[in-house]
């Protein structure tokens, strides 16, 4: 049994659990994933497994690398490939599927995705500074304010909370908890909110 599992999120909606109350959750198709190659300590240095995800474009949009690499190892063509590890003894092999049956309900897992891109943010949106006054005249209302001495230390210090970039980056939400399990349509239902946008990929991970 694998660890984990390549999913597509679908979107947010709620259900109600056996005490009648609104339980939001995250739609994922969790899967159908294949072993594409299996990684040893002999050969590889660490054990591992990468897997596909397989969906109904998968063979016409993976590029010649990745049909080339699929081939190597006696699979069909998949675009979307995650690794993980695995122990030594696991039976896992190439070719093998990982199905959404691995996971239980009300269990705890961890959520790996790409959050959703902001742009250039300042430090207000990006770090939560609380900015100045807002009264009239101030003209200090959503600037960062001082970042570094003019004299001592004479120079800005590596990792200085300022404007820039914000999302677009890897983001994990640990201890999820599994509310559904649909195995007829490869659906994981997981309570609460996950990272990235609607059709974006994520990791999910059983807790250890």
């Amino acid at each position: 049994m694998a660890n984990g599992i390549i999913g597509k999120k679908l979107g947010m909606t709620q259900i109600f659990n056996e005490k009648g109350q609104i339980v939001p959750v995250t739609v994922i198709q969790a899967g159908p994933c294949v072993v594409v190659q299996r990684k040893t300590a002999v050969k590889d240095g660490y054990d591992a497994i990468q897997i596909g995800f397989i969906d109904a474009v998968s063979g016409k949009r993976a590029s010649k690398p990745e049909k080339g690499h699929c081939e190597k190892h006696g699979v069909a063509p998949v675009r979307v490939l995650r690794e993980m590890y695995v122990d030594a003894e696991s039976p896992l092999k190439e070719g093998d599927s990982v199905l959404v049956n691995d996971f239980q309900e009300k269990a705890k897992v961890h959520v790996t995705g790409i959050s959703k891109g902001k742009g250039f943010a300042g430090v207000v949106k990006r770090h939560h500074f609380s900015g100045g006054r807002a009264s009239h005249g101030s003209m200090f209302h959503r600037a960062p304010g001082s970042i570094g001495g003019s004299s001592d230390p004479s120079r800005v210090f590596p990792g200085t909370r300022m404007g820039g970039h914000m999302g677009a980056e890897q983001v994990t939400v640990r201890n999820l908890e599994v509310a559904k399990i649909d195995a007829e349509n490869n659906l994981l239902l997981v309570k609460g909110a996950v990272p990235g946008p609607k059709g974006g990929y994520v990791v999910i991970r059983q807790e250890a």
